[in-house]
């Protein structure tokens, strides 16, 4: 079955980050403050795309590094962040995933987010559910102040510094406690699981969500833009994800 090909694919496409820690990191500088690229992010993006292309020829890739950002077009096309939370990865902080989603006529029918440090394998089919290592999870059904909440904060997207501390401010005030993981794919993967109620951040890229769009979607949660608005597949956008009581009481306290 072509799901799970592609699962398999990402699943070796992990024990290429495990082995990178066994030799020196090599790495580059992209636009901005903490923005970084490692050959490994390049490595694994070319494993993932030589063999995806195998098992579906005719998709075009999304995909972030290397300027290979082919149009979602009318048919399949995979949308894939090879390491998200490279930082992370930089200082093997054990919290990056390898992100894939494959979208059909623009929307997202398959994605697969996996931390190969901990083995989690987060999983959806559009219309059947959602799962983790094959079993099946759901977002939190309680409101925010019985719920951990969760933001991102690139050091790269200054000019947003004020507008997401103070949402993670109202946040901490209003939940269980906040935390800041440094993946949006793993943060937002949470919020499906209900490990987090809710997951905010100002800019972030197609790769950075997509798959992780879906299956925070089929786990009974809900995804839009800061503003409450629909998310693009094809252009950066703000994202708040959370369970459904979560993502009201959230968008009356943010907006």
């Amino acid at each position: 079955m072509l799901y799970d090909e592609i699962i398999n694919i990402v699943t070796l496409a992990g024990e290429m980050i495990l082995q990178a820690h066994e030799e020196e990191l090599t790495i580059y500088d992209k636009a901005g403050i903490s923005n970084f690229v490692t050959k490994h992010d390049k490595d694994v993006q070319s494993y993932l795309i030589r063999n995806l292309r195998i098992i579906l020829p005719e998709a075009n890739f999304l995909a972030e590094e290397d300027g290979i950002q082919q149009e979602l077009g009318e048919g399949y096309c995979f949308i894939i962040d090879p390491i998200d939370g490279t930082t992370n990865f930089i200082f093997d902080y054990k919290h990056s995933c390898i992100s894939v989603g494959l979208a059909y006529h623009g929307k997202m029918q398959f994605g697969c987010v996996y931390n190969p440090y901990t083995r989690e394998m987060y999983t959806a089919i559009k219309g059947e559910g959602a799962k983790l290592n094959g079993k099946e999870i759901h977002s939190s059904d309680k409101g925010l102040s019985e719920n951990l909440a969760a933001f991102g904060c690139a050091r790269y997207q200054t000019e947003d510094t004020d507008r997401i501390f103070d949402y993670a401010k109202k946040l901490y005030l209003n939940s269980l406690g906040i935390r800041e993981g440094g993946s949006a794919a793993l943060d937002i993967c949470r919020v499906a699981s209900g490990a987090n109620g809710v997951y905010v951040e100002l800019m972030l890229q197609p790769w950075d969500y997509a798959a992780a769009s879906l299956i925070v979607m089929e786990a009974g949660g809900f995804i839009s833009t800061a503003e409450g608005g629909l998310i693009s597949l094809e252009q950066p956008s703000s994202i708040l994800a959370a369970g459904r009581t979560c993502w009201k009481e959230a968008m009356k306290l943010l907006n």
